[in-house]
């Protein structure tokens, strides 16, 4: 079973954080039985991520950058790991900074929600907050920005391939194991592409005929956090719109009604990206039946709703 630990194998001497490594990954499959009630022949499977030991799918994506980055001597004793992020890759950055003794210094911008800020205080990292109006674009500007100092390791995870490979290594084995191979729909959202990239490149060597469907905002303003519209955003460079089988837009509002009703017929406080891919799968399971199919989808739930309770839409 591949897993981001096993990546530490070719790395000279003891790596400090191999334990937090070995954590990371091998996330349950979760069955979402009342969201696709009344849908004969469907099943509509989430993959719980916040079981990572940073509370996201982005631990993945984090420790196989800083793992590349070591294994390259790009980050090494007197560099600081520098990068753009919306919260989740920050947090796991900041984590894995604290466990294997390497500085962090993060762009965010600064309309992320407290609970976000509280954390990565509370890990020690250094953040550059940036404005609001430019979402993660913004932040990106300001880590190029300060990239050109010497002192910094820009990660650069929109950019960088170790992203991708650790959802095509991991997170697609798991899915295919998980589900006996029956997989026969995709879903995730659109940040920096990894995950949706990855699964897909993986799943599609497996069995070409599962649809693999991305999913993004339906506006350039939209309150699904740490996701693109790739329309007008900066675009990832890993990002390859050809590998999506198709793509659908979920409008915010959508996005927060799923929330809430996960929370109170499933028992499952989500992130708002991971409902927002709910919505997005009960779309799909619903023309499936209309067409008398049977189908197992499966998306991608980012995030628990820990970082979110804030919020004020959980009580509207």
């Amino acid at each position: 079973m591949a897993t981001l630990a096993a990546q530490t194998t070719d790395l000279p001497g003891h790596l400090l954080g191999e334990a937090l490594l070995d954590r990371i990954g091998n996330t349950p499959l979760v069955r979402l039985e009342r969201i696709a009630a009344g849908l004969t022949g469907v099943q509509i499977l989430g993959k719980a991520e916040w079981t990572n030991p940073g509370g996201s799918v982005k631990d993945r994506a984090a420790a196989s950058i800083v793992l590349e980055a070591m294994r390259q001597e790009k980050l090494c004793p007197g560099t600081r790991l520098l990068d753009a992020t919306s919260g989740n890759t920050g947090i796991a950055y900041a984590m894995l900074g604290a466990a294997m003794a390497f500085p962090v210094t993060l762009c965010m911008p600064s309309n992320v929600s407290p609970e976000r800020k509280r954390i990565l205080k509370a890990y020690g990292a250094e953040v550059v907050w940036t404005d609001p109006a430019e979402s993660s674009d913004g932040a990106i500007r300001k880590a190029r920005e300060m990239a050109k100092d010497p002192q910094y390791y820009y990660a650069d995870q929109y950019s960088n391939e170790a992203n991708w490979r650790a959802h095509y290594l991991t997170t697609a084995n798991e899915i295919l194991r998980q589900t006996d191979g029956r997989i026969t729909h995709f879903i995730a959202g659109l940040g920096t592409s990894g995950t949706f990239m990855g699964v897909t490149r993986r799943l599609k060597e497996a069995n070409p005929k599962i649809e693999c469907i991305s999913m993004q905002p339906d506006s350039p303003f939209h309150g699904l956090e740490g996701l693109k519209h790739m329309a007008t955003a900066i675009v990832p460079k890993i990002y390859d719109p050809t590998l999506a089988d198709r793509n659908v837009e979920v409008e915010t509002e959508a996005a927060y009604a799923m929330a809430k009703r996960l929370g109170r017929t499933e028992g499952l406080l989500v992130g708002i990206s991971a409902a927002g891919a709910v919505a997005a799968a009960l779309r799909i399971a619903e023309e499936q039946a209309a067409q008398g199919k049977e189908a197992v989808i499966v998306t991608i739930l980012p995030d628990a709703a820990d970082k979110y309770l804030s919020e004020r839409f959980w009580g509207e």
